[in-house]
């Protein structure tokens, strides 16, 4: 094996001007420096003039401490004949998370002196297309690009849903023969139909609620007493009997309807007063009474059977109650309660309710005292234009109840009178 001699090939040792050595500008880092732009489409001449400016900032500065040059807030602008360029948004979110630097190498010493610069990115507008505003685009062109696109890219799925559509169009020149013939069949056929205010009027006048006045202004003139009882039965009333009475158990056995804890209730309250008020007391009774007449007649009807359970209610009172509250079918002679006559009784009673309790009724006990849903006790006060709610700091302090009373939802009518409006299903 032969020895190993050295190569001949020797490096070549790099004299002094070939060496280069970087070094960090020792400029104050506030001092005025080169700037990195960049044109990401259109490029200007080299000859082009560009100019910094700084926005007048309110922030202060201290006399120590002025800001670097590279964190200065600045815009670049420069401008041709035809075009203006200036710093896009782009600039700042650019610079982010980086830092750019410029070098400039000196020959003679072999030093490349570096120097941080701030990085703009320039875009450009057309000096001629200033003044021009886009042109308006409508809704077809809208349709007919996304229907071009579809057909061009869309799936099998969507071009098939984009012809259907086409086929559905309607050719509205096809319509213009008979589009004067069509509006006056319209009108002829629409000329009979009432107007809003005609049919709501007639809707107001056909409700199962006691005869009512939508104009009052007052809560107690929407449903007048005598529009629920008849003077000639409010007449027959007597309450002379309930004020010789000794004690509440001799008043409430007076009572048409003994069980009901709504009525007792206020009876016992109505003579706590020194003075008690006997249209509060007339207006008792007559509850009671209806109340008796709607357990009476939940099922068959006899005028006798009503009279012997009613025998404490004057006679008038159960003729009125029959003739207003119960129909006699055609060709029979028997009297009968239908769906609509038990809901106007039941109405007519809970409208006297709200005078009795200042139009603010607890209606869950009503609902126990009737044997009824409460939510279906509600909802026929709802009919009459109640709201179903608690009562207020000022409600209580008019009706003279303790605070504790504000935590039970009651039936409260107010003004103006507002029946619910019919609820509207949604098309699916």
């Amino acid at each position: 094996m032969a020895a190993m001699t050295t190569s001949k090939k020797r490096k070549r040792e790099l004299d002094d001007t070939q060496r280069v050595s970087f070094a960090l500008s020792e400029q104050p880092a506030t001092q005025l420096g080169p700037v990195l732009a960049n044109f990401p489409s259109v490029k200007p001449t080299k000859s082009t003039p560009f100019k910094c400016y700084k926005p007048d900032t309110k922030k202060p500065t201290t006399d120590n401490e002025e800001m670097p040059f590279v964190e200065i807030p600045m815009l670049i602008a420069g401008e041709t004949e035809a075009v203006d360029f200036y710093s896009s948004e782009e600039t700042r979110r650019a610079s982010l998370g980086s830092r750019y630097l410029v070098g400039v190498h000196n020959k003679r010493t072999g030093i490349t002196t570096l120097r941080a610069a701030p990085l703009h990115i320039l875009t450009h507008e057309v000096k001629a297309l200033k003044g021009l505003q886009p042109a308006a685009v409508s809704t077809l062109q809208r349709l007919e690009a996304r229907a071009a696109l579809g057909e061009t890219f869309g799936t099998k799925k969507a071009k098939l849903a984009i012809r259907a559509q086409e086929r559905n169009k309607v050719d509205v020149s096809a319509m213009e023969g008979v589009a004067d013939h069509l509006q006056e069949s319209i009108l002829k056929n629409t000329s009979t139909l009432p107007s809003k205010e005609e049919a709501k009027a007639n809707a107001d006048s056909t409700r199962l609620v006691p005869r009512h006045d939508v104009d009052a202004l007052n809560p107690s003139d929407i449903y007048p007493v005598h529009n629920i009882i008849p003077k000639p039965e409010w007449k027959a009333l007597s309450i002379s009997p309930y004020t010789s009475a000794g004690a509440g158990a001799e008043r409430v056995a007076l009572l048409p309807f003994k069980r009901s804890n709504w009525i007792n209730d206020h009876l016992a309250l109505a003579f706590a007063s020194p003075s008690p008020n006997k249209t509060i007391i007339k207006m008792l009774i007559y509850i009671s009474a209806m109340i008796a007449f709607h357990k009476a007649t939940f099922r068959d009807i006899n005028k006798d059977v009503i009279q012997q359970k009613l025998s404490m209610v004057p006679s008038v009172v159960i003729d009125g109650l029959l003739s207003r509250f119960t129909e006699t079918a055609r060709g029979s002679t028997e009297p009968r309660k239908t769906p609509e006559k038990g809901t106007m009784l039941l109405t007519h009673m809970f409208a006297l309710c709200l005078h009795v309790d200042n139009f603010a009724t607890d209606t869950s006990v009503l609902a126990s005292d009737l044997s009824m849903e409460p939510a279906k006790v509600n909802m026929l006060f709802k009919s009459l234009g109640c709201k179903i709610n608690k009562l207020t700091a000022s409600d209580l302090k008019r009706l003279g109840l303790p605070d504790s009373a504000g935590d039970i939802k009651r039936a409260i009518l107010k003004t103006p009178l507002e029946f619910p409006k019919p609820r509207v299903r949604r098309r699916m």
